[in-house]
């Protein structure tokens, strides 16, 4: 099995207590696992894609501006990587085997060149972290198992700030996509 990590809206906007969407002490308690996660993928030399949300103030046409308050504005601190997870990509991303995409819906699929990156190396199981889990990550993973891709979803390695959706996505997960849940 091939697999790859994807690192989701792990933004300051969706980690840092301040940001303006964020997951609160979820998303910090999830930060060690995350970068040991991106850690051992990259020291394995398997794929890792940092996807990361953009949105452009105040878009009229963007579903999300009427659902949430502005977030990952372009050119704004709140786009950027968040913490120790900002600080390994920046050791990292001049490996062969890190990317970095931008994405302009919850899917990390929908609009973006992963699956043909996916695609072209073989890759048949990706692992999903990030924030939010209930939105970002669940919509990717809906589109992973609609592609034929195997799921794992570490849950140390997920937060959202909404428990209870917190824990619907990740037992949908399970008993819907058929995905690992750790």
């Amino acid at each position: 099995m091939t697999e790859a990590l994807l690192v989701i809206d792990y933004s300051y906007d969706f980690a840092a207590p301040d940001g303006r969407l964020t997951a609160g002490r979820p998303a910090l308690e999830i930060e060690a696992a995350l970068v040991e996660k991106i850690r051992n993928f990259h020291e394995a030399e398997k794929p890792v894609f940092f996807m990361m949300d953009i949105h452009q103030e105040e878009d009229p046409h963007h579903p999300e501006t009427r659902l949430f308050p502005p977030h990952n504005i372009a050119g704004t601190e709140g786009r950027e990587l968040f913490g120790r997870v900002k600080d390994i990509y920046e050791e990292i991303k001049d490996a062969g085997h890190v990317f970095f995409i931008d994405k302009t819906r919850y899917s990390a699929f929908a609009g973006t060149n992963l699956e043909q990156l996916l695609r072209e190396r073989g890759i048949n199981s990706v692992v999903l972290t990030g924030l939010v889990t209930d939105i970002c990550i669940m919509h990717s993973a809906v589109d992973a198992y609609n592609r034929g891709y195997r799921i794992t979803v570490p849950a140390s390695c997920v937060a959202s700030f909404n428990p209870d959706g917190h824990t619907f996505a990740l037992e949908h997960f399970k008993n819907s996509l058929g995905a690992t849940v750790e």
